[in-house]
């Protein structure tokens, strides 16, 4: 891969922050769009900017700048779905701004970080495949997919990736509710419900492998871990990795809501109810293969939160 200068937003968040060494092995320059000065590698230029609620003026951050990665935006689970503009202001109309910015800069390409909530809800009954018209169920969906659509609007060269729940070490949301319930003494109740997963080192490998790759130009993919996994099966493997028995108990759903609610982890049920599984042969079909299994994957996520 030809070395190239690349803006990354975002960078100091849950998928930035790794996703910078892998850049700098990979032999790129980084530069990071920030608001707060941060320890990062030497080697990496720092732009310090407003909030992203604000105008930034971008010209002289995208000088010499060959690719965009765009992490940066507001994360669904610590926002109230009844907060529109944060959403609209951060995810759709920031991104609309940068993007624009970016085709005046005569940028190679505009890496988009989306959701697949910009395709679907919190579940499907068929398996979702990008041809599918999306149909997002929350704000943070919505404001998803009008930034996607800003992003082609814009002219700009581009590549949009649509990643699923991502997990890896230091855990958060409700993926670190599920890790605590599964490091917890008791047996675990669990519904049948599919749903596909993403190791935090596959997104990084599927964003570096895009960025020179001239087929992925003017695409959207779902990106996942290559096979989905059921909630007892996720439970499992958390406890597999411990090396403790999984001690799972299949249990009606109403029990199981019922169970969450007593644990004041309600959230997750909408989450773990129903299936969500996505088809990956599309960026499958571009050479993209996944740097780790699921269980790779999750062993690396508890050993790092053991540590």
């Amino acid at each position: 891969m030809k070395p190239k200068r690349i803006l990354v937003t975002g960078a100091t968040g849950f998928v930035g922050r790794p996703l910078l060494p892998a850049l700098l092995r990979a032999g790129h320059a980084v530069r990071v769009a920030t608001r707060r000065e941060e320890s990062f590698p030497d080697s990496v230029e720092v732009a310090i900017i407003a909030d992203l609620k604000s105008h930034t003026d971008w010209k002289p951050i995208l000088q010499g700048v060959d690719i965009v990665i765009h992490l940066a935006g507001p994360a669904h689970s610590k926002i109230s779905e009844e907060a529109f503009s944060e959403f609209d202001q951060v995810n759709w109309h920031a991104t609309q701004r940068l993007a624009n910015a970016a085709k005046n800069a005569g940028i190679d390409r505009f890496v988009y970080i989306s959701s697949v909530r910009a395709q679907v809800g919190s579940s499907a009954l068929n398996v979702i495949c990008e041809q599918d018209d999306p149909h997002p169920t929350n704000q943070y969906g919505r404001s998803k997919l009008a930034a996607e659509q800003a992003v082609r609007a814009s002219g700009v060269p581009f590549t949009i990736l649509r990643p699923v729940v991502v997990y890896g070490p230091h855990p958060k949301g409700n993926m670190l509710a599920v890790v605590k319930f599964a490091r917890s003494p008791w047996p675990l109740p669990f519904v049948e419900s599919h749903r596909s997963l993403l190791s935090i080192d596959n997104l990084i490998s599927a964003i570096i492998f895009s960025l020179n790759n001239l087929t992925m130009a003017g695409e959207t993919y779902l990106v996942a871990d290559p096979e989905p996994v059921t909630i007892g099966q996720l439970f499992s493997l958390l406890r597999k990795v411990q090396g403790r028995s999984p001690r799972a108990i299949k249990v009606p759903k109403a029990i199981m809501r019922l169970s969450l609610w007593a644990c004041r982890c309600s959230d997750l049920w909408p989450r773990i109810s129903g299936d969500l599984v996505v088809d990956i042969s599309k960026i499958r079909s571009t050479g993209w293969l996944p740097a780790v299994d699921t269980y790779h994957g999750m062993l690396k996520m508890m050993r790092e939160f053991d540590n």
